[in-house]
């Protein structure tokens, strides 16, 4: 996936390393509930399973996956939150 995350301003940084799934979606969709749509947000974690499981999130409850990026064994994802239509 290609990196827009230069041209988005991530306002928080949720530092998931060393925590196992569920814990790092967990963070990052309790945290992406307090904002404002289409604030970004950065999660840093460790678990493998978070490549299938932050996309599979985001796609379920209508955020944007801005950037996804993996090296070493770590995993940076920048995550727009869901603006909010009059019906929600």
């Amino acid at each position: 996936m290609t990196s827009q995350s230069d041209k988005q301003l991530v306002v928080e940084i949720i530092d998931a390393t060393g925590l196992k799934c569920p814990e790092p979606v967990m963070l990052l969709r309790n945290a992406l509930r307090q904002v404002e749509g289409g604030t970004c947000l950065k999660l840093l974690a460790t678990d493998p399973s978070t490549v299938r499981d932050v996309p599979t999130m985001c796609r379920f409850m209508h955020h944007q996956l801005v950037s996804q990026k993996e090296a070493d064994g770590r995993y940076e994802f920048v995550v727009s939150a869901r603006t909010l239509s009059p019906q929600d």
